[in-house]
């Protein structure tokens, strides 16, 4: 039974909800999570969860659930999560704190795509599954919000700390989500009354002093202008003390920095960019791709017409040869577990080796020192196998590394005085990519 994990899928936006009420200690957990799956079943259709997991993963079922919950037990909390097997995806964890820390139930819930939620009756039932765990389990706060509107907005600190995060919680007004529950210190802050007053798509007072805001019919239109206007007078009606074009103007500038960009990246590196800009937060993503739709990289340089070549100067050709074949096989030793296409020596496994070493920030996170002795000369090889084995290259050896070429067609290349140049920063990895001078020295083979 495989379940669908947020990671392996296409980067889009989701749903999230945070969920952080209280429980009745006395009473035994499987009565106390009654009205919680009891919700969950009536309202969630079709991204009902059908996956339990704790020690090991059941079918979804009462049974589970009691079963998981008391084999992950300790003497402070239980947790376990729920997922689906099939589209939308669906990442849940639902847990439990007992005392001597207060009797707590958190509930993190994650949704994709967003787009899932564009029918307001799907949108209708999910906040009535909310409206009713708030009902029973009382909150200082919870919120269902669009990932990247969670990520543009600063949440969970909105501009603190983290330590004063930690100690305040959501003791303010800092932010209208989607979906809103205040509890009753927050209502009591911002005036019973003054809240229900409040301009939104739904509002409604729970039988725990609690209330239940929902800014727009539908969680996906969000972005919208109208949904912008309608979260801003919410906004600055619970809190008098700001602006309401100031709010506005902010809101907008979150849907346009989200508003889709069509990728029109360098072709030589585009396979790389399209998978290093998935490594950016959703809020990021867009911006990111319009600023490396415009960026391009130097154009190599690390060559040699063929007539200005060094002649090899080593003793034996062959050895020096098989040498940097051993250099190269370095690098499948440290990346074949990470990047398994190296062992193949192809063009798309310089593209892989390019990913990782950009998302692990391979310059900043190993020493220098490691790096110029082992890593350059290891990748400077293996470049110049790739060109060897899929261009018709032939080495020209020299003594000194940085002077080893490989003739390909009418020009030299110096694939180590690549190396030394990609490896330098993150953004070295990019402006002097293996991707980007094998592509060069294929366009120039004859």
């Amino acid at each position: 039974m495989k379940r669908l994990k947020l990671s392996d899928l296409k980067v889009e936006d989701r749903l999230t909800l945070t969920f952080e009420g209280v429980f009745n200690q006395q009473e035994v957990l499987e009565s106390e999570l009654e009205p919680f799956l009891q919700s969950l079943e009536e309202y969630a259709g079709e991204w009902m969860p059908d996956v339990v997991e704790g020690k090991r993963r059941r079918k979804y079922s009462r049974a589970a659930i009691w079963k998981s919950l008391e084999e992950e037990r300790d003497e402070n909390s239980t947790s376990i999560g729920l997922y689906r097997t099939t589209w939308p995806a669906l990442s849940m964890t639902l847990q439990f704190w007992f005392p001597p820390h207060s009797s707590e139930l958190s509930i993190l819930l994650e949704v994709q795509p967003l787009s899932f939620f564009a029918e307001e009756e799907r949108c209708r039932k999910f906040v009535n599954m909310v409206r009713a765990w708030a009902s029973h389990y009382p909150v200082t706060y919870a919120d269902a919000n669009s990932l990247a509107e969670d990520q543009l907005s600063g949440a969970p600190w909105f501009g603190r700390d983290m330590q004063t995060s930690i100690r305040d919680g959501f003791d303010k007004i800092y932010e209208v989500c989607w979906l809103n529950v205040f509890g009753p210190k927050l209502v009591e802050t911002v005036g019973r009354e003054r809240m229900l007053s409040t301009p939104a798509h739904r509002v409604e007072a729970l039988p725990n002093g609690s209330i239940l805001v929902v800014t727009w019919p539908t969680a996906a239109g969000f972005g919208s202008d109208e949904a912008r206007q309608a979260q801003a007078r919410a906004h600055v009606h619970l809190r008098p003390d700001l602006d309401f074009d100031t709010v506005l103007r902010t809101l907008r500038e979150r849907s346009a920095t989200l508003a889709p960009v069509e990728p029109r990246f360098h072709p030589d590196v585009a396979p790389l960019l399209l998978r290093a800009v998935d490594r950016f937060s959703i809020g990021e993503r867009q911006r990111k791709i319009a600023e490396l739709n415009v960026w391009r990289p130097p154009e190599p340089e690390e060559w040699l017409p063929a007539d200005a070549a060094l002649p090899p100067d080593v003793e034996d050709p062959e050895r020096a040869r098989k040498h940097y074949g051993y250099l190269a096989e370095h690098l499948v030793a440290l990346l074949h577990t990470e990047v398994p296409s190296v062992f193949k020596a192809t063009p798309e496994s310089l593209t892989d080796a390019d990913f990782y070493f950009w998302s692990q920030d391979f310059p900043k996170t190993r020493l220098r020192e490691a790096i110029d002795e082992h890593a350059v000369p290891a990748v400077g090889a293996y470049l110049g196998e790739v060109l060897v084995r899929n261009l018709g290259g032939r080495w020209l050896p020299r003594e000194k590394l940085e002077e080893a070429q490989v003739l390909v067609g009418h020009r030299v290349w110096l694939p180590f005085v690549r190396a030394h140049r990609y490896m330098r920063s993150r953004q070295s990895l990019l402006d002097y990519s293996l991707t980007q001078l094998y592509r060069e020295a294929e366009r120039h083979r004859s």
